[in-house]
């Protein structure tokens, strides 16, 4: 993923996070993560593996599709 994709995708995992009414606190408390690992990842600041976003999307309750919908 290039830079931009990685900011897009935090940006969209921030635009499903608040959605759902959830913290970063409560995202992470999901998916075994801290919310600062949240915070870098919704900043673009990390490049997640396939596992993470899988994390992410259950987290979340969406599907990875979605998650990637950008």
């Amino acid at each position: 993923m290039e830079n931009q994709d990685l900011i897009a995708l935090g940006k969209r995992v921030k635009e499903l996070r608040i959605e759902k009414n959830l913290t970063q606190f409560e995202l992470g408390a999901r998916i075994g993560k801290n919310a600062s690992s949240i915070g870098r990842l919704e900043t673009g600041r990390v490049n997640p593996s396939f596992l993470y976003l899988k994390e992410l999307a259950n987290g979340l309750e969406v599907s990875v599709t979605t998650l990637l919908d950008y």
